[in-house]
């Protein structure tokens, strides 16, 4: 439709004024040739101020996929084999939530299944994702099978704490997420040749946050381990005490520390695994009583966050500041050991200390 005709369809106030213009783009089909034809112009201006101006483009370009006669379009990447779209909606392959991943080192991307039979290890510059219990008692165990003990306990609000939510809510919200009862799981089972015990964290249940049943059951797998004559291990991964239990989650630093001691007093193994991240109250208490700590290659540990320290004594910090290498430099380690040997040397360990 030409400018002219398009007034009768527009607001007269709105294109009586001198500085108002219509712009027109009118795409034509000629012979599957795109043709496109822009007009500006105000009619209501006198002939000999009228301004118009047209531009045709031609873009020889073929609508229906097929090349066209321009250098621009005969070197085109993309053609369309058939006109139009014939994939049925039902038809369209969605990819799997999860297939990929992308390791957060290197950017190295594989898929999980690939990961997996690595033991979560990056095939390119090894660096160690963070894993659960069920992953670490997979890596561990004989055969995959171990027993869950302390089950039963759960965590309780007794404070009524209440923050963005309730504690209880959050509690509720996460079991149900995660199936997962509290934020460590004790087993027991064979590694090697040896009976053992092992309490592993996992830092999707609030952070793998040390709290009330923690420490309960911590202190009851010592009694297990005092009773069976068993070795622990405890599979540190955490950002510290649990706000919302307040007084009652740092009273299980006393109360851990003290029972480790009996399994000293009873010459009974106790190992420590610090993986990333190892922080707050437990490197300041068990996490670092072990007799022996050992550590996974570039696990972040320590008390406060480099952030952290690097505000309050406003200083730049040492380059890999906190991680287990710089740790093991500085005596806080015993040794570093890659997930892929770690049961065999766990078990050397182990042979070890019983002769």
């Amino acid at each position: 439709m030409p400018v002219r005709d398009m007034i009768n369809f527009l607001p007269i106030d709105e294109v009586k004024k001198t500085d108002h213009f219509i712009y027109v783009v009118k795409i034509e089909n000629q012979g599957n040739r795109a043709k496109v034809r822009q007009e500006i112009g105000n009619p209501y201006l006198s002939r000999s101020k009228t301004v118009w101006m047209k531009r045709e483009e031609d873009f020889e370009a073929n609508l229906s996929g097929e090349e066209g006669t321009t250098e621009e379009t005969k070197s085109s990447w993309f053609k369309r084999i058939k006109k139009g779209i014939l994939t049925s909606t039902a038809e369209k392959k969605e990819t799997p939530e999860g297939l990929w991943t992308k390791c957060p080192s290197c950017n190295y991307i594989c898929t999980v299944t690939e990961l997996r039979e690595n033991l979560f290890v990056c095939p390119k510059d090894g660096h160690h994702h963070r894993i659960g219990s069920d992953e670490y008692f997979e890596i561990l165990f004989n055969d995959n099978k171990y027993d869950i003990l302390f089950e039963n306990i759960r965590s309780k609000d007794f404070l009524h704490f209440t923050d963005l939510k309730s504690y209880q809510k959050r509690l509720e919200e996460t079991w149900n997420k995660t199936d997962i009862t509290d934020s460590i799981r004790i087993a027991a089972g064979q590694v090697r040749e040896h009976h053992m015990v092992i309490g592993c964290m996992d830092f999707e249940f609030i952070g793998g946050s040390l709290g009330s049943v923690m420490g309960e059951r911590i202190a009851r797998a010592v009694d297990y381990c005092l009773q069976h004559r068993t070795p622990l291990m405890i599979i540190c991964k955490s950002g510290g005490a649990r706000m919302m239990e307040s007084a009652f989650s740092l009273m299980q630093l006393a109360k851990v520390s003290a029972k480790l001691s009996q399994l000293t007093d009873a010459r009974i193994p106790y190992i420590s695994l610090l993986t990333d991240p190892s922080f707050g109250g437990i490197s300041a208490s068990f996490g670092m009583l072990g007799d022996l700590n050992i550590a996974e290659p570039g696990a972040l540990i320590g008390f406060a966050g480099p952030r952290v320290i690097r505000e309050t004594i406003k200083k730049d910090l040492p380059e890999g500041f906190q991680r287990s290498e710089f740790l093991l430099e500085h005596g806080f380690l015993d040794f570093i050991v890659n997930r892929k040997e770690l049961k065999h040397k766990i078990a050397t360990v182990l042979t070890l200390l019983k002769n």
